[in-house]
């Protein structure tokens, strides 16, 4: 896409679309620019990298931007099904200042993409990171490429990638000087021979002109799967940052994925990784770093291991830019509503209906230990909570709300403001005020049914219901619960706001495919009709929770269905679970992958519930999707593997 191609948003509107939440500002105080709209992006199995390139006009650097979000949207291309595998994909500032500009290569983000084998062809999901720090590099003409890595096959699967860019206005909180490359590569770890820090050398640099702080912003996953540990994919390895020669930051190179906003998945998606989860965007570590004296180092070393067998990679971009002293002393600013929002990221929180949560960052140059925040859904009045703490320059928490999230049917407005920091005036009050929009939290009747079908490990579960003043007012204990049993708990609510939530702590939910020995449970919410009001994915990793208040009109119960598939790896037989509130005509395919050939088709006429067993025996082995159809949609597509 060339420059004459970039699409603009100016509008409110289109801020709210395409950010869920919106700085309460004029609106030509925002500016979004679209990299990539719904390109498909393939694989090239011949070299393992795929590149796609284009050119986006930035603001000039005569223009003050405060700041700058990079949103990454995936879908199913029109023409293919969505891609299979984890891969990792970077984006780049390739090159600035035109087709004869310099050459930058700068990751700007990096994607881990979905299992997606069985997501349907209207899914998406978008990710957000703050690439602000790449101020000095995304001005004028900027080339950004995205980098798809892989080897699965190419003609029948792929990915719709859209790239956007949402660049604020305004004075920078700290302006730029310089920034500079300290790792970028993929390092191999676990090599006796070629230890990796003899690639990972500390880097020696000099404290610009004007220079107050410097900022080490470092991506690190974890790839390979060697012997005896697995890594780096699969493996716990702790990092260090020195700076100076003094050890500022040791942290495992890890991290748990059951909680991932993006489930299910058609793979592993569940298993913890080596710092990174399937369908996700990173997250950069940074580092505030003080400039005393000329010349300084930084120096990474990754924790002392050996393989029998060196595959493992530990793929790295840490680089630093030089900042000015803030432009204030007292400035803070709101990064995000985490609830109530619409946003994808924060699917798990939402919809709440209490204890909204936000996150706040310090941009002035004075600890903040005090702070006034007032909030509250438009049209319900407005709330007020002092909050006290202790907030460094550059750092960022998040800040739990007292109150409930009262709503309207339909959209709603969630509004907060940040006042008066260590009881003084805000130097910067453009970044004060957000609003987030949001559906409210269902209302149910105060007689709800929880309906839980254990599953052959139920040492692993357990429920609790709590109420807006965080009392548990019904549960039942991991531990307490007998396998593959059938649980119908009436709960008798008085009016308030609540949160069911129920844990794994084994992190495979009631059903993962991976391990058969679990089997498969299920959980339900009911009204004293027994009608279905809320069925939970069985495949749901760590936890899985619902918010609903209780008082004023009850939400009437929809059409719905429940679908389960066990086993999804056998041998032979597999069985369909099937329940609806409503009778339906429901068809049922399975379909050869790849190839998409409907090799059986089941009718059943008036459905409302029934457990169907196929015998898949007589086909070779290989992959298969069972996908079932109501009322001309595809409602249900899972994954099987058959014989493997």
């Amino acid at each position: 896409m060339n420059q004459m191609n970039v699409i603009k948003y100016v509008t409110a509107c289109l801020c709210t679309l395409a950010f869920a939440t919106t700085l309460e500002a004029n609106a030509a105080d925002t500016l979004h620019l679209r990299a990539f709209h719904r390109q498909t992006v393939v694989t090239d199995p011949s070299r393992g990298s795929n590149y796609y390139k284009a050119w986006t006009k930035f603001p000039s650097v005569q223009e003050s931007i405060r700041k700058i979000i990079m949103k990454v949207t995936f879908g199913c291309p029109n023409s293919l099904r969505c891609a299979d595998w984890d891969y990792k994909d970077h984006i780049t500032i390739r090159r600035t200042g035109g087709v004869k500009g310099a050459s930058q290569d700068y990751e700007i983000g990096r994607m881990l993409t979905p299992y997606g084998g069985a997501f349907g062809k209207n899914w998406q999901f978008s990710w957000e990171v703050d690439v602000t720090d790449f101020s000095l590099l995304l001005r004028d003409s900027v080339e950004i490429e995205y980098n798809h890595t892989g080897y699965e096959p190419n003609n029948d699967r792929g990915w719709s990638v859209t790239v956007d860019f949402q660049l604020i206005k305004g004075k920078p909180a700290w302006q730029p000087l310089s920034i500079q490359k300290i790792y970028d590569g993929s390092y191999r770890y676990g090599d006796s021979s070629n230890s990796i820090e003899n690639a990972l050398k500390p880097v020696s640099f000099v404290t610009q002109p004007g220079a107050r702080f410097a900022r080490l912003r470092v991506v690190q996953t974890g790839h390979g799967m060697d012997k005896p540990d697995n890594c780096a994919e699969f493996c716990n390895k702790y990092r260090e940052v020195w700076y100076d020669g003094q050890l500022i930051d040791k942290r495992d190179i890890w991290k748990p994925c059951g909680n991932n906003p993006l489930y299910p998945q058609a793979g592993t998606w569940v298993y913890d990784r080596g710092n990174w989860c399937p369908g996700e965007l990173m997250q950069p570590d940074v580092y505030d770093l003080p400039l005393q004296g000329r010349e300084h180092a930084i120096d990474l070393n990754m924790e002392p291991y050996n393989s029998s067998a060196p595959s493992a990679d530990a793929v790295i971009t840490a680089y630093l830019v030089q900042y000015r002293a803030a432009a204030n002393d007292y400035d803070v600013g709101i990064e995000d509503v985490i609830a109530p929002s619409s946003k994808d990221a924060y699917r798990r929180q939402n919809p709440a209906s209490f204890q909204p949560q936000i996150s706040i960052k310090n941009n002035g140059a004075t600890p903040v230990n005090q702070l006034r925040i007032q909030y509250g859904v438009k049209g319900a009045g407005k709330s007020h909570y002092n909050w006290k703490g202790v907030l460094k320059p550059g750092a960022s928490t998040v800040v739990a709300l007292p109150g409930t999230l009262p709503g309207q049917p339909g959209l709603n407005a969630f509004e907060v403001e940040l006042l008066q920091p260590n009881g003084r005036r805000d130097a910067y009050p453009g970044d004060n005020k957000l609003v987030s929009y949001f559906e409210r939290a269902p209302v149910q009747d105060s007689l709800l049914i929880v309906y839980l079908w254990t599953n052959k490990q139920p040492q692993q579960n357990g429920y609790q219901v709590v109420n807006e003043q965080g009392k548990v007012v019904r549960e039942r204990i991991v531990g307490s619960l007998a396998a593959n049993t059938l649980y119908r708990d009436t709960l008798r609510l008085a009016h308030g706001t609540y949160r069911f939530q129920l844990v794994d702590t084994a992190g495979n939910g009631l059903e993962f495919w991976a391990n058969p020995r679990g089997g498969r449970g299920k959980l339900r919410l009911l009204n004293t009709r027994g009608e279905m009001i809320k069925d939970f994915e069985p495949d749901f990793g760590s936890s899985v929770q619902y918010s609903f208040s209780v008082g004023g009109p009850v939400a009437p119960v929809l059409p719905g269905a429940s679908f389960g598939l066990y086993p999804t790896r056998t041998n032979d037989t597999t069985t369909f679970d099937f329940y609806s509130n409503t009778p339906e005509d429901v068809t049922v395919r399975l379909i050869t992958d790849p190839g998409g050939e409907v090799v059986e088709e089941h009718q059943y006429n008036g459905l409302k519930e029934g457990l169907f067993s196929y015998d898949l025996g007589r086909y070779p082995k290989g992959r298969f999707y069972l996908s079932v159809w109501i009322r001309g949609e595809e409602q249900f597509k899972k994954r099987i593997r058959l014989k493997e």
